[in-house]
């Protein structure tokens, strides 16, 4: 058992006293009791070991030792040195204990988490005892362990200052107690420290209350010491005025007075010069005054004399409202004098004060230099006057401060040790939080599946309604009411919270797609699900990896490894940064060019103005930075399109437009940056007229892409040849907008990391591999309206951007840039033939109806 006596530091009103107490370790709760007398059945309190540590100073004493916690610090006091250090490696020991069986999981938790934590725990543990700071002290027998309540309590105080004044009620237990019924325990051989019926109590558990810095003594002496001050100054032998510098007989002291005197001159002049500008000012005034007299009256008739009565009350009120000012402002500055004064006297306080040190300072440097001088005059008599008894107090210094070199270093080499043990403390708690949290995210995802499997299966039953008994049709609609009242948010906020998917990601978009259908909303909180687990699953596995490789990228270059990093995904830290880079290869940013654009946009107004503001509304109303019309993006996306449709007047403004520079505002942020990335992908990336009035170059795409599909995925497109399905009516709005609109933000902001650096090839793989991971399902639809309704969202069911990814460009065999130009130089010719002879055919059946009249 760790127990004895140990003296508490404690506070009596404004006197620090040290007071004997028997302390107890419990080792159930890792607490540290403390006793009047070891014979005392109920504690006075308890000092929590579990999150404390301990500190040993030399100038506190010998035997004096501190344990602090987060709440307050104890100083504490053992008999000697060794009882202290053994009291401290004691503690120190049991914490240790404590915190590593604390830290362990219960037996029936995964494996994932108790297989690492149980190799870690035991290698800390040889650490520990294999790096010992210092030797174990020897046990102090005489005034550790259960003998030591045997024997009496030392008494470093009278036994009325021992009694604790905190805790009265518990002082009358236990006296009774020990009066009553101490005979029968002893006499029983019953343990004195049996803790079974100890209830801790709900007042305050600490005995006595710490000494806090600055008593209020301390606040009464400070008027105390400025009075000092101030008698000092009034006192002080500085010269105030003229009559007492004439009496000094020193000549430069006459010379200070005239100065002294000349000042004062020079003052008054300037005052007499203040006093004959406002008698100026004040004669100019009756000028006047006497002007307007005149005035009023040579004035011929009444309403010229009203008029000018009228001027002076206006003169006069105007003069009452300056002088009301006048007088604020005077209040004003008299306040601030007054500070300023206070101020400069406590400089001359302690102006007078650092003259007095050194003055004091002079005067022993005067001592010291005499006092050399005198030395080296006679170096052989001051040898002689080193007496035996100079020397012993040199040695008797020189073991003093030995000893406290020896204490020193044991006070450093057990600072160290507390230091070493908290820190392995620290790693181990670290190390268990990051398994749980691994732990934890695994459960949430698993969570995540099953009601997302369990949502799957009402929405099958939702489609066999009709089928079903109404009974069982009556219940499959309940269930399907109260799945979709599901939140989740509030799902997310009832548990230990991870990385949830709230409603809106950083970007602004919706996580959970707004569906009008009512038999899709269903289908929304799947998609939501599926989204809050495929996070939770790759945040350690592949997030976590991809952002450290981002984290050690420095300065930016073209290289193999950045563009796979580039096609991995760029994190949400790094995405600004590498998009501003890839723009400024491409496009020569000329210096005010976009603020000269913005004023010929304000100065004259564009052809393509109106239809920018109907397009206005109807951008991303998906995204809650511009659902609303008071969004604060929108009158930066209105600017964007306006300079672009000045800056390239081919095309002006095409349809489409307005979500590609919405997408680059929400990443790059600045309006600048945003337009120049609108630039870069419709000159730089975009063929030719890809944003024409004829589309021409779109039209070609679709062509390009059909023949891919038909090389790349044959089953697919033969089954939709099959059903006469155009799956160009549905890719045209892919290639125009480059997916927005059709993804899910995640992986369209994935898409247009690769679609930027790469260029409109990125556009082809990612549709391939789109129609790809939902091949299976598409084939087995058999009716073209429903293939139809499949293809217009199906692309909001792709959660797994990563597999995606893999199919897109490491599942199909790579086409180069050379393959994708040739292809369309071919379908370019074949579309303008086909064109040339439609207008040809037109007109011809226009000069024929010319030709028959009407």
């Amino acid at each position: 058992k760790l127990c004895g006596y140990l003296n508490k530091l404690g506070i009596k009103g404004p006197i620090k006293t040290w007071k004997s107490r028997w302390f107890f370790y419990d080792e159930n709760k890792c607490h540290l009791l403390y006793y009047r007398t070891a014979q005392d059945i109920n504690p006075l309190g308890f000092i929590d070991l579990s999150s404390a540590n301990f500190d040993c100073k030399v100038e506190n004493g010998e035997g004096v030792f501190e344990i602090r916690t987060p709440s307050r610090v104890f100083t504490l006091k053992a008999i000697s040195k060794q009882a202290m250090m053994y009291w401290l490696q004691q503690l120190q020991m049991r914490r240790w204990e404590f915190c590593n069986a604390q830290s362990r999981f219960p037996v029936g938790s995964s494996q994932l988490v108790n297989e690492p934590l149980a190799g870690r725990t035991s290698r800390c543990r040889m650490c520990v005892d294999n790096e010992d700071f210092l030797p174990p002290v020897k046990t102090p027998t005489e005034v550790v362990g259960l003998k030591a309540a045997s024997l009496p309590a030392p008494q470093t105080s009278t036994a009325l200052q021992n009694i604790s004044l905190k805790h009265p009620w518990t002082e009358i237990q236990n006296t009774v107690y020990n009066i009553c019924g101490s005979k029968q325990l002893w006499g029983n051989n019953g343990s004195i420290f049996s803790f079974s019926e100890f209830q801790e109590h709900p007042e305050n558990p600490d005995e006595e209350q710490e000494a806090e810095e600055g008593t209020p003594e301390d606040g009464r002496m400070e008027p105390r010491l400025n009075w000092v001050r101030k008698a000092r100054w009034m006192n002080s032998g500085f010269p105030g005025f003229p009559e007492e510098l004439s009496r000094e007989r020193n000549p430069m002291d006459k010379v200070s007075v005239l100065q002294q005197q000349i000042l004062t001159l020079t003052e008054e002049v300037k005052s007499q010069k203040e006093l004959v500008k406002l008698l100026h000012k004040a004669l100019e005034a009756a000028q006047q005054e006497k002007r307007v007299s005149s005035m009023y009256l040579t004035a011929a008739e009444d309403k010229d004399r009203l008029e000018l009565v009228r001027h002076k009350v206006r003169q006069i009120a105007d003069l009452t409202s300056r002088l009301e000012a006048l007088e604020q402002e005077k209040k004003e500055l008299e306040q601030i004098l007054t500070l300023r004064d206070r101020h400069i006297q406590e400089l001359k306080e302690h102006v007078q004060l650092l003259m007095e040190k050194n003055h004091a300072k002079q005067e022993v440097i005067m001592t010291l230099t005499e006092q050399m001088a005198r030395e080296l005059s006679d170096p052989l008599q001051e040898a002689n006057t080193i007496t035996a008894e100079t020397l012993y107090k040199q040695q008797e210094e020189i073991e003093h401060l030995k000893d406290d070199i020896d204490a020193y270093k044991t006070q450093n080499q057990f600072l160290n040790a507390e230091i070493h043990q908290v820190t392995r403390l620290w790693t181990s708690i670290a190390e268990n939080e990051k398994a749980l949290l691994m732990k934890c995210a695994c459960l949430q995802a698993q969570n995540c599946q099953m009601e997302s499997k369990y949502l799957t299966v009402l929405r099958k039953l939702q489609e066999a309604v009709p089928g079903l008994p109404s009974s069982h049709a009556e219940l499959v609609r309940n269930l399907i009411q109260e799945a979709l009242q599901w939140d989740v948010k509030e799902e997310a906020e009832q548990g230990f919270n991870l990385n949830t998917v709230s409603e809106y990601d950083e970007y602004g978009f919706m996580t959970v797609p707004d569906y009008e259908v009512e038999d899709w909303k269903l289908l929304a909180k799947i998609q939501a699900l599926e989204i809050k687990s495929n996070n939770l699953r790759s945040q350690e596995v592949v997030e976590k990896p991809l952002r450290d490789r981002w984290n050690s990228v420095g300065e930016l270059s073209p290289s193999a490894e950045l563009k796979s990093l580039i096609r991995s995904g760029i994190p949400v830290e790094h995405r600004q940064r590498v998009w501003r880079w890839i723009v400024s290869r491409h496009c020569s940013h000329l210096p005010d060019h976009y603020q000269r654009l913005l004023r010929q946009s304000k100065s004259t107004e564009h052809p393509a103005c109106r239809q920018i503001e109907l397009d206005l509304p109807r951008t991303l109303t998906n995204n809650k930075h511009f659902s609303s019309p008071t969004s604060q993006l929108i009158p930066k996306l209105r600017r964007v399109l306006l300079a672009f449709s000045w800056h390239n007047p081919a095309i002006g403004y095409c349809q489409g437009l307005n979500r590609l520079a919405a997408v680059a505002l929400l990443v790059l942020e600045d309006e600048e940056s945003a337009f120049w990335c609108l630039v870069h992908i419709v000159e730089n990336l975009m063929p030719a007229d890809y944003y024409s009035d004829t589309l021409i170059t779109s039209q070609v795409d679709q062509r390009v892409f059909k023949d891919f599909l038909s090389e790349k995925l044959p089953r697919l497109m033969a089954h939709f040849e099959q059903y006469q399905i155009d799956v160009s009516l549905i890719t045209f709005n892919w290639f125009l907008v480059a997916f927005v609109d059709s993804l899910v933000s995640d992986i369209l902001l994935r898409v247009w990391d690769a679609f930027l650096y790469e260029g409109t090839k990125v556009i082809f793989r990612y549709a391939l591999a789109i129609f790809k991971y939902n091949e299976e399902e598409i084939l087995r639809i058999h009716d073209s309206v429903e293939i139809y309704q499949y293809l217009r969202f199906f692309t909001r069911m792709i959660m797994d951007g990563r597999k995606l990814m893999n199919i897109a460009f490491n599942g199909l065999n790579p086409f180069p840039m050379k393959l994708l130009r040739n292809r369309r130089s071919m379908h370019r010719e074949e579309l303008e033939a086909e064109l040339c002879e439609l207008e040809q055919i037109k007109a011809a059946y226009v000069k024929e109806r010319a030709e028959q009249g009407p």
